[in-house]
């Protein structure tokens, strides 16, 4: 699995001083200071009240003095790492968000003291990495807490610039949010990516020095040429734990100025977000300048310039592009143009700081088991009988799920001793903690959809795959491989289903075939059944965190009421050609309503007009509920 690396972006050699020391060495504003126009801006921004920026990154010091009266917290459901004094990440994760939130009046002024503030810390303590599963896993964590604008001072190298099908999906996810995503570009000082900062939605970093030059460790390339700033990376003063202050260069710590000053101008003009902002910022970057085209590369498109922007904002109202004379990309890249504005995320944050205040997750996966030491693995190659095979008796396999399942089946109790696991395609992405009063029957649960899942793929009681509800518990899970995986909490077995789909299509096809309006053959019907299920679970798997993946998955677990709709399009000759979810106007005043639009198309005839089917999913509670009937209508596209 690829990992993000250990915070990534700063660079070795930096200057601890003691909190008490800090305003005798440096002034308090210093990092407003390197940049002409930022404490104007900062003013005129009122500090950014009423932006919500999320903190992707180590562990932070949340008592730290500077952050004093910052309006800042943890997202609901994420890792509680603690923020030690000493350890690196957590080092890393406090200076970046005292950079953005540091109080007026304390040893740190921050970019944006009045924004609030929600950290979600990926990074693993003891590998001092985060795979990008988790980084993606924040970043819609993010999306769901209200985020306007996402900070990540971190980032993988990558010859390609493309990242893992999970990042790639969550970044893209945030352009589709109107969310920015601000991210590092890196410090290995050459002419190479990062990802997910490599990404065309996104908002590269990189660093200059208190004269404008580029620094030795920024990267660059043509990546960045297009859609990377540059800003003040050098000397960035910051909190560390332990009430302590810091002065650290990188492109780490120029990537919350970015941030701030993104977060600035969204609170002064409420029609930039996103993207917007993202052209915004390129389109005044100042440009190089310099007689050096070496020089010119490394300043990606050119050096952040608040002035410039602020400028531009009292003179326009329509976002310069990038080929308007106002900057030069040093790729064929031309100008975004005038982007159209995009709605922000529209959930809002609650201010609730306990992790099942929320973090409800609805999501599809495989049942699988982990021994977490070879101790716990061993003691079960102990208890378990030795098994005939051939006419040999030969020792246990624990690791043999059938061998497990019929030891579990005469030993029910002996399931508590496991961690499970909820996989996507042999990745874990939650252990799954069974609690409370249904406990014994939940471990029942789990050992029964293990046992359908390892029957042989055409029995009728095969499970392809399965449906769980959970709650995210804030704590982590350390699996015999060194991975760490977020805790689902299971509350009682209430939605949560074994996939039969061998046994689900053929009720439901033949249902659908002893129907008055059916005019298709229940096989075309069971064979397209099985297209939408996969669909939903290869080409739009999720975590489901968010609460349109919530209500997505919860639509393919109602296959029944999806037959219904496949009959009608199928009669007509017509196939599936997209599935997608948007918030429902028409709902309960305290739902969270969700419409789940399949649109089918005519393969023989793409001029014909397109058949959309809605059905409106409520997944304001850990079960799902279908809202009324399915509705249908045409449409030319």
């Amino acid at each position: 699995m690829t990992h993000v690396g250990r915070y990534g972006s700063g660079v070795p050699g930096n200057d601890l001083m003691p909190a008490e020391a800090g305003t005798q060495y440096l002034a308090a504003d210093r990092n407003l200071a390197l940049v002409p126009g930022l404490a104007a801006l900062r003013d005129l921004a009122d500090g950014g009240a009423g932006i919500t920026i999320a903190v992707i990154d180590g562990p932070v010091d949340l008592d730290h003095p500077v952050l004093t009266g910052a309006d800042i917290r943890m997202a609901d459901g994420a890792t509680r790492w603690p923020a030690r004094t000493g350890n690196r990440l957590a080092e890393h994760g406090t200076m970046v968000a005292s950079i953005l939130f540091g109080q007026p009046g304390s040893g740190v002024e921050g970019i944006a003291p009045r924004a609030r503030g929600i950290v979600i810390p990926v990074y693993n303590l003891d590998s001092g990495k985060a795979p990008q599963l988790e980084v993606a896993r924040a970043i819609e964590m993010a999306l769901k807490e209200g985020a306007d604008v996402i900070n990540f001072s971190g980032g993988q190298y990558s010859d390609t610039g493309v990242a893992e099908r999970w990042l790639d999906a969550a970044v893209a996810r945030c352009a589709e949010a109107g969310v920015l995503l601000v991210a590092a570009a890196g410090n290995d000082g050459c002419e190479c990516l990062h990802v997910p900062a490599a990404a065309s939605t996104a908002l590269a970093v990189g660093a200059v020095d208190e004269a404008g030059m580029p620094m030795d460790f920024s990267n660059y390339g043509t990546g960045y040429a297009c859609n990377g700033i540059t800003a003040p990376g050098e000397g960035i003063l910051g909190a560390v734990p332990g009430g302590g202050l810091a002065r650290m260069s990188g492109t780490s710590f120029a990537t919350p100025i970015v941030s701030g000053v993104a977060a600035l101008l969204a609170a002064v003009d409420p029609a930039l977000r996103g993207g917007r902002i993202r052209d915004f910022l390129l389109a005044t970057a100042s440009p190089c300048g310099i007689n050096s085209p070496e020089a010119c590369k490394k300043l990606l498109v050119g050096r952040l310039d608040v002035e410039g922007a602020v400028a531009a904002m009292t003179t326009t109202t329509a976002v310069p592009s990038a080929d308007s004379g106002e900057v030069t990309p040093s790729c064929g890249c031309g100008g975004t143009g005038h982007v159209t504005p995009q709605a922000s995320a529209g959930v809002q944050p609650s201010m609730a700081d306990a992790p099942d205040a929320d973090g409800m997750v609805y999501a599809l996966g495989n049942i699988s088991y982990d021994f977490g030491t070879e101790a716990r693995r061993d003691s079960f190659k102990q208890l378990m009988p030795p098994v005939e095979i051939d006419g040999n008796v030969v020792p246990p396999n624990p690791y043999d799920a059938r061998q497990l399942v019929a030891y579990l089946g005469t030993h029910p109790y002996e399931g508590r001793a496991l961690t499970w696991t909820l996989n996507i395609e042999l990745t874990p992405i939650y252990a799954l903690e069974p609690t409370g009063a249904f406990g014994a029957n939940l471990y029942e649960m789990l050992t029964e959809m293990l046992a359908g899942e390892v029957l042989a793929e055409n029995d009728e009681d095969h499970i392809q795959r399965v449906s769980i509800p959970g709650r995210l518990t804030g704590r982590t899970v350390r699996l015999f491989s060194g991975q760490h995986v977020p805790v689902l909490q299971l509350e009682n077995p209430r939605g949560a289903y074994g996939w039969k789909t061998n046994a689900l299509v053929e009720q439901a096809s033949q249902a659908v075939s002893t129907s008055a309006k059916a005019s298709v053959e229940a096989d075309t019907v069971a064979a397209n059944l099985r297209m939408f299920l996969d669909k939903v679970y290869y080409d739009l798997r999720n975590l489901g965190v968010l609460s349109s993946d919530r209500a997505l998955n919860f639509a393919a677990t109602n296959a029944f009421q999806a037959a219904t709709v496949f009959s009608e399009a199928l009669g007509s000759g017509m196939q599936l050609e997209d599935v997608h979810t948007e918030p429902s106007p028409f709902a309960r005043a305290d739902a969270d309503a969700w419409d789940v639009k399949m649109k089918f198309f005519d393969p023989d005839n793409t001029r014909r007009a397109r058949k959309i089917y809605r059905f409106t999913v409520d997944v304001s509670d850990l079960m799902p509920v279908t809202l009324g009937e399915v509705r249908s209508w045409t449409s030319a596209s």
